[in-house]
């Protein structure tokens, strides 16, 4: 990990196809969440910096460098960034893991090959450009064509680095755009590697461009700056919600992928281990810093205390430990900030009535921001635990009576991201995920995502989509051509 890091410890700006410092000369300190300590350094970006990157962008499309390309063109570039991934994915596994706190285990067997997978089929989706002929009584040829917006700038959080990085950039290249992208100030590090290899793969100087920096100051300039067409944001309700309302009142498309507070129903009918171990997965995956969790446990009456009985004594066993052990399942978060937020929650909690069934506590190793997974029961729906998105390993469990009950407490929130329905009878899980609130439904499971399975939210965890052919359309701007047909000449007499 050393090695990994001393290579990356001098992080640049990447502007225009040349690493540079910042404007103003500012760097900052990355840490590690397993230790609270110092891994490396990178540029902190100022405003001015967001200007000669969005300018280097708009130069990028405007030239057709890159958007003037054939799909099949652009697909060529994108497998060999897939490639390139693939070749440096133990050096993006360990920047992952050490940057986030994410276990080396998820870093190396999800998040890299899923960015590389993630490259390889907007690669193919390039290739397909979209249009369509229209039947018309006018008398003329009427078609329509997808063309890319222009530049995108791309915000992402620090949970997932590199594939929320990807969901975004990779079809937003595949359309044909320039890129402006600001990854989390926490977590930058493995976008500096990204930007090495856009280059490396030979994507045309200034279509991609990485700012690294504190994010309201610099967000704010990415959203309101005239030269960029296009915002697209992953993050917190009340950040994207303020990203939404100044995109809207300048006219500008925007895609936002908010906050989540899933729940996960679990009828009496339900393979028990089966549903144990997706509900373990839906709050611990990622330290519960997952925005698709399922933080909310709804079990039917008559299982519950058999359900709850077995869960408790099951959590206790997930194994919990230093980032570069192959064995652990859950790290540390990703900051004492965050620490701090999620244990707040906790005791909170426990102040509104709550009992803590197993955990709500930190643990203390090697300095990091560990917390032990929590399940707190015996909470009114109305609590801020229920209510409110936690983003850590908390889950809480109600019960139900009904299938009524369970999808209006399911529906209970302002949240709709994603939630999970565990049952043995798929008449009855087609039936209820029909009326869930949420853009996405798992049954019998929970988390298994890919590139090609399109996600997004309703209510406040956002709109817009991400994966899936879906995506590109939001890249993309639809122009339609209508061509005369010409009157024919009059015979001669």
């Amino acid at each position: 990990m050393t090695d990994t890091m001393l290579a990356i410890a001098t992080g640049r700006l990447f502007i225009g196809g040349e690493w540079r410092e910042s404007s103003s000369g500012e760097r900052h300190d990355v840490v590690t969440p397993a230790t609270g300590e110092k891994i490396a350094d990178v540029a902190w970006a100022t405003v001015d910096d967001v200007d000669a990157a969005a300018t280097a962008a708009r130069a990028s499309f405007e030239s057709g460098v890159w958007s003037g390309l054939s799909g099949r063109e652009r697909a060529r570039v994108l497998l060999r960034v897939a490639a390139l991934i693939r070749e440096r994915a133990e050096e993006l596994a360990q920047a992952e893991s050490a940057d986030v706190g994410k276990p080396i285990l998820f870093a190396r067997v999800v998040d890299v090959p899923t960015v590389a997978e993630t490259f390889e089929y907007y690669a193919a989706l390039a290739q397909t450009g979209e249009g369509a002929l229209r039947d018309t009584t006018l008398a003329a040829f009427q078609y329509t064509v997808r063309e890319p917006i222009g530049v995108v700038g791309a915000l992402t959080p620090f949970n997932f680095p590199l594939i929320l990085a990807a969901s975004k950039i990779a079809p937003a290249l595949a359309a044909g755009n320039s890129i402006v992208h600001k990854p989390a100030e926490d977590t930058p590090l493995s976008a500096v590697i990204l930007a090495q290899i856009f280059a490396d793969a030979g994507l045309p100087d200034g279509v991609y461009n990485l700012i690294t920096g504190v994010g309201p100051a610099l967000g704010e300039r990415i959203v309101e700056h005239p030269e960029i067409d296009m915002v697209a944001f992953t993050g917190s309700t009340a950040v994207g919600s303020k990203v939404a309302a100044k995109a809207g009142e300048l006219l500008k498309p925007v895609m936002v992928e908010l906050g989540g507070n899933g729940a996960n129903i679990v009828f009496a009918d339900a393979d028990i281990d089966s549903a144990v171990n997706a509900t373990i997965n839906a709050f611990v995956f990622n330290s519960g810093q997952f925005c698709m969790a399922g933080v909310r446990l709804l079990v039917q009456r008559e299982l519950h205390d058999t359900f709850l009985q077995i869960l408790s004594q099951a959590v206790p066993h997930v194994p919990i430990g230093r980032i570069d052990d192959m064995g652990t399942i859950i790290g540390p978060l990703v900051s004492q900030r965050h620490l701090d937020r999620v244990s707040g929650f906790v005791e909170r909690a426990k102040a509104e009535g709550g009992t803590v069934v197993v955990g709500g506590e930190r643990i203390d190793l090697d300095g990091g921001y560990y917390y032990s997974p929590t399940i707190i029961a015996g909470l009114p729906n109305d609590a801020e635990a229920v209510q409110e998105e936690v983003f850590g390993p908390v889950l809480t469990v109600q019960t139900f009576d009904t299938e009524e009950e369970a999808i209006a407490l399911a529906n209970s929130t302002r949240y709709g991201l994603a939630m999970g329905i565990q049952t043995s009878d798929i008449v009855k899980a087609m039936r209820v995920s029909k009326k869930l609130e949420a853009g996405l439904i798992w049954v019998n499971e929970w988390g298994k995502l890919d590139p090609t399975l399109t996600f997004g939210g309703v209510k406040n965890s956002g709109f817009g989509r991400e994966n899936g052919p879906e995506a590109l359309h939001h890249y993309t701007r639809t122009k339609s051509v209508v061509i005369a047909t010409p009157a024919p000449a009059p015979e001669a007499p």
